[in-house]
């Protein structure tokens, strides 16, 4: 790959950057990406929609490991899910990637721009990107009007493929549903129907 594809951010002379991360495992590649474009990353572990708190505690952990073996700072958001369930009131029936999660795209962008502007940090980002079950254009446009977002879709350049792989080397736990109650349940009924008659 030659430097010139890599560099997308040569302009920005200020290469601070908060990064919002949903898990280890989505961590890892947009990581790499991002020392590739030479910024100074900060990781910011905000996910209130992730239910129940031990999974929320055990999503931070595994980044935890992520954020040791590239020297980050790590920082945690206090749980706190009533807040986000308050959020998304009225959508909690939507399908998987429907309006709840541009609800929850939302929350989390906007308490990644929020703690940006406390640190004085001028840029963030989102590791929500990364995962092909996710529209990266539909939280382009949810964070457009965000101070200081820069637009990484991190599942470009075959990240999300690499994301699994630094993820086994890493023995990153990886989950099997988004995050909340409501895509645990659904994950749960696609496993339940897609199991029948198996043994």
């Amino acid at each position: 790959m030659k430097r010139k594809d890599i560099k997308q951010f040569e302009y920005i002379e200020d290469k601070r950057l908060l990064l919002h991360v949903c898990c280890g495992p989505c961590s890892t590649t947009s990581i790499k990406r991002l020392i590739e474009e030479g910024f100074e990353i900060t990781l910011w572990f905000s996910d209130d929609n992730i239910y129940p708190e031990k999974e929320n505690l055990l999503r931070y952990e595994n980044l935890l490991i992520v954020a040791k073996e590239y020297n980050l700072k790590t920082l945690y958001k206090p749980y706190n899910h009533q807040a986000w369930l308050d959020t998304i009131k009225g959508y909690e029936s939507e399908k998987e990637g429907g309006k709840r999660c541009d609800f929850c795209f939302n929350y989390n962008l906007y308490t990644t721009e929020l703690k940006a502007k406390e640190l004085g940090i001028p840029h963030f980002a989102t590791t929500l990107t990364v995962s092909r079950y996710k529209n990266s254009k539909s939280i382009f446009s949810i964070a457009a009007s965000m101070e200081g977002f820069l637009e990484f879709d991190f599942k470009k350049r075959g990240g999300y493929e690499e994301s699994i792989r630094l993820s086994k080397d890493l023995n990153l736990y990886r989950q099997h549903y988004c995050g909340c109650e409501f895509s645990l349940a659904e994950s749960k009924a696609y496993i339940k129907q897609n199991n029948q008659g198996k043994t």
